[in-house]
Formats: structure tokens, sequence, C-alpha cells
């Protein structure tokens, strides 16, 4: 099996290294690693050709965004599963892609999540918040669940099937994807119960009052893209979240 992994960036000088070393170190062998740069003006590019053997591709031009430059990864991607590793993030131990694979071959689904970390921006060894997923429920996604998109791994064919990110979305489109892939489409999926990835906190969801009120409302049109009534799956889906602030990975 194939893993196509896409990691977008832009001006990512400080951070991509760790991600880079992440990725060198994975026991797995057969993955494809896709970079798509929005034309940085750093020294991104400079480091990710000095720090890492396993880069197959590198795309560098100018986007609109984040979700657009994911797109481009899925399309460019030539891997049996496309997953996710974001500039400001690594993998939790050199294993992860192993395990990820084998939770979707013994499962036989056509997906796989796991938990996150998320981590301080100056010391990825120290915990602020772990997001524990527990079993895939369906149902659930009615009340506001959803999967960390960043440890979410599926088949390149379904991408294709069912597309990747709206564009209209400039914060919720991974949730929107999400909802469209496991509640509208009915993807197979699977949880493998483990910390895979790790993310630096400072997310572009959460930066600001503004952001967050602008997410709140494209959460709102996700929902209503898969006809999912979204006063009771908004309020649930941010309660939610209070307890990992209060959980460690141990």
């Amino acid at each position: 099996m194939k893993i196509s992994i896409v990691t977008a960036t832009y001006n990512s000088e400080h951070t991509i290294v760790d991600t880079l070393k992440s990725l060198e170190v994975q026991s797995y062998k057969d993955i494809e690693h896709i970079i798509v740069d929005g034309a940085s003006v750093d020294s991104t590019l400079d480091k990710v050709a000095k720090n890492s053997s396993r880069v197959s591709k590198v795309i560098s031009e100018s986007d609109a965004g984040i979700y657009d430059a994911l797109n481009k990864g899925i399309e460019a991607a030539t891997g049996d599963v496309v997953g996710f590793l974001h500039s400001d993030d690594i993998f939790a131990y050199p294993e992860a892609v192993s395990e990820i694979v084998a939770a979707l071959q013994n499962s036989g689904c056509d997906a796989v999540y796991a938990d996150l970390e998320y981590v301080r921006r100056d010391d990825t060894s120290k915990t602020v918040r772990l997001w524990k997923s527990n079993k895939f429920c369906r149902q659930q996604l009615r009340n506001g669940w959803m999967p960390p998109h960043p440890t979410f791994f599926m088949k390149r064919e379904l991408y294709k099937k069912y597309g990747g990110f709206d564009l209209r979305l400039n914060i919720a489109a991974d949730y929107d994807s999400l909802l469209r892939y496991l509640w509208t489409n009915k993807v197979s999926i699977t949880y493998l119960p483990k910390v895979v990835t790790k993310m630096r906190v400072g997310g572009m969801s959460n930066r600001s009052l503004a952001n967050i009120v602008r997410k709140s409302r494209e959460d709102i049109q996700a929902l209503r893209n898969n006809d999912i009534p979204w006063f009771k799956a908004l309020i649930f889906k941010n309660i939610s979240k209070i307890p990992q602030f209060f959980k460690t990975s141990r």
C-alpha cells in the first residue's frame, strides 16, 4: 500500500525541519511525500531540499490558501491512500504511518483516524491539549463529533469520487469534507487509539475572536451542506473540546 502524505507550506522555515524529520524516520517505506508551497519568500524550500531524502514532489506557486494547497496535493498524489502532515505538525513516533496502514488493512475500511496531541509551539514535548477521539459512531456526527482531521487518512479513489476541500470555506473546509465523507457518503472508517500526530497550537480557527465567530458561521454552513441540523451540533461541538484541556496522553 503506497501512502501519499501532503504537506502544505508557506513561509514555514521555523517549523518545517521538525515536520520533515518526523517523516524521515518513519519505518514505513512506501511513502510519497508531496510538498505544496505557496511561493514562500523565506528559506522554507531551501530547508526542504537540505533536510529530507523522502520528498517525492515539490509544487511551489501562489495559491488561494491552505485548502487550495491541499487540493493540489491530492490531485498530484499517486498513492493508494492520502493523508496530511501540516508544516506545523509532526508524527508522534517512527511507527505512526506503519500503524495507520495496519489499521486500514486489518479493518478493511476505506479510512482511518487516530488521536491528536496539541503541543506548545516552542516545545513539542509539552502537551497543551489532548484530542482523544474514541470509536466511530456515525450518529455522533449529528452531535458535533468529528475525528481530528490531521490524523485522517482515506483512500485516494474516494477523494476523486467525493471531492476535496470546498474553497468557499476558509476555516471549516476540513469539517465540511469530513461530514461529506462520513455522514453524506458513509465512507467506512476505523479508529487507531493512539496519538499519531502532534500539532503546534495557534491554528487559523482560534487566533482571534473574529476568527472564532467566522469559524462558527462556516461550521453552520458545513452542517447545512450535509443536511445536519446545526444548532445542537454546533453547541456540542464546542462543549466537547473543553475536557481535552484536562487530559494527558498518559
